[in-house]
């Protein structure tokens, strides 16, 4: 139920987003919230009632957790922006790179660089030969899902 009703509302356009250790947080907290309210307290031996525990909560829903999902629905998204013909206004806007530098300090973490991060993370080297080939993605995509190294 989560999954077909709350988190296409919640991660709509999540495609495009820079995942912050801040925003992780808030979204795995309201999932939990979420879940723990669909799939309601656990009634024990002794006739007592009790919250379901987080592990309880990742085993109903297989590990299939919303920052996981971001982060395919975002790989998914890489292929299909490097796939794109060179005269699609995404693909432009893509490749585009500013006249001005970068203020000083620290650098703010691009899209770009965050999806790459993933792909190190599930130790995937030949990676534009797997954006490229279509099912080779699909697999990606669904790999992600369930990955515990994202």
């Amino acid at each position: 139920m989560n999954q077909t009703l709350v988190r296409p509302i919640v991660t709509y356009a999540c495609e495009t987003w820079v995942l912050k250790e801040n925003i992780k947080t808030k979204l795995k907290l309201f999932e939990i919230k979420v879940l723990r309210r669909i799939y309601g307290p656990t009634k024990q031996k002794d006739g007592t009632w009790r919250t379901k525990t987080n592990e309880e909560l990742k085993r109903l829903t297989d590990n299939k957790n919303i920052i996981n999902y971001i982060k395919a629905q975002r790989l998914a998204w890489f292929g299909h922006v490097h796939r794109m013909p060179d005269t699609i206004m995404v693909k432009k806007v893509y490749v585009w790179s500013p006249a001005q530098t970068r203020s000083l300090g620290r650098p703010k973490n691009r899209w770009e660089d965050d999806v790459k991060s993933d792909i190190t993370k599930m130790e995937i080297t030949n990676w534009k030969e797997c954006i490229i080939n279509r099912t080779k993605r699909k697999k990606l995509v669904e790999k992600a899902k369930t990955s515990l190294k994202l």
